[in-house]
């Protein structure tokens, strides 16, 4: 995921994104430390999207980027 299709997103999709990225984390945990795990490199880019989630949210709170009104069409 792009940080540009990140930053589109309304603070209550970040939220959800945020917390459906952890969940995704902790199965593909999971199934690496039981040896399921068939493509490695998912585990690191759900990780850095993660973290680009976080970095926006932590940065709309602390004022340093705008905030995204959820449009409704």
């Amino acid at each position: 995921m792009k940080i540009f299709e990140i930053r589109e997103r309304a603070d209550a999709e970040l939220e959800t994104l945020s917390k459906q990225l952890q969940e995704d984390l902790y199965k593909l945990r999971v199934q690496k430390a039981t040896n399921q795990l068939e493509n490695t490199n998912s585990l690191g880019r759900t990780r850095k999207d993660l973290a680009r989630v976080l970095t926006v949210l932590s940065a709309r709170k602390h004022g340093i980027e705008a905030k995204k009104e959820s449009a409704v069409k």
